[in-house]
């Protein structure tokens, strides 16, 4: 990664090992921001902050849902940086496919504690640690599962409606000195998506117009925007990242 000056902001972005956070961590690293990364793994954590950079990122391992690992994660990046202006909510959990008519209950509760309830939860740390007082930026990785219904991903679709609405709640009483956005991607090339192209990722990028699935970049370029001063002007919104694939609804 080459040398770029500090911009004197931090972030702190869940679920970053690998797939769409790290791409996420990567794209504000690249810009001259510090991060504080999170996930399961101490193992890949380690390698993420390696190809990160040293200098520039720092991790804190544990699961998402558990409000420990929160609060450590919020105050181990007080304590290296003094300051946390950005959280990207990425950590999420999708362990079954389906339809939800038979869902095991049990499983839906781990599905929207990992999904919505942690999202929550370091939205708050993270705003009475530093936000309410200096502002800053959230962006909640939902997913187009929240906009529109799957025969496969229901459960999940579900939490990340709830995750598109908590965006909302949230941007209305953070205002103004936090914005917060979400992001809504299509398939994303990651290890947590590969059920839904693995095998037949022609076939499936064939459906979208632009003639691809989603890698990771696509959606830390757009996170990088939803915490810049270019949108500045911007709060409560979902930014559907898509390659197209909503323009064939309805299309038959």
């Amino acid at each position: 990664m080459t040398s770029v000056e500090l911009s004197g902001k931090v972030a702190l972005v869940t679920g970053a090992s690998r797939g769409i956070g790290y791409g996420v961590a990567e794209a504000l690293v690249a810009r001259g921001d510090r991060v504080c990364i999170t996930g399961r793994g101490e193992d890949a954590l380690k390698e993420a902050v390696e190809q990160l950079g040293a200098d520039r990122a720092i991790y804190v391992a544990g699961k998402a849902h558990d409000e420990a690992h929160q609060a450590a994660a919020v105050e181990r990046t007080m304590e290296a940086f003094g300051r946390v202006d950005y959280l990207v909510n990425n950590a999420g959990t999708n362990p079954v496919f389906g339809p939800i008519a038979d869902l095991d209950l049990n499983v839906a509760r781990k599905v929207f504690e990992t999904n919505v309830v942690s999202a929550l939860g370091f939205a708050q740390r993270t705003w009475h640690a530093w936000q309410k007082d200096n502002g800053g930026a959230i962006v909640n990785i939902a997913s187009v599962a929240g906009l529109s219904p799957s025969p496969f991903i229901g459960a999940y679709g579900v939490s990340k409606a709830a995750m598109i609405n908590l965006t909302v709640q949230l941007a209305h009483e953070f205002a103004p000195k936090v914005r917060v956005n979400a992001i809504a991607p299509a398939v994303v090339k990651t290890k947590f998506a590969q059920a839904l192209y693995e095998g037949r990722e022609e076939e499936a990028a064939a459906a979208y117009p632009l003639g691809r699935l989603g890698v990771p970049s696509d959606i830390g370029g757009a996170a990088a925007f939803l915490t810049s001063e270019q949108s500045d002007w911007v709060t409560g919104q979902t930014l559907v990242v898509d390659g197209g694939i909503f323009l064939n609804a309805g299309t038959g």
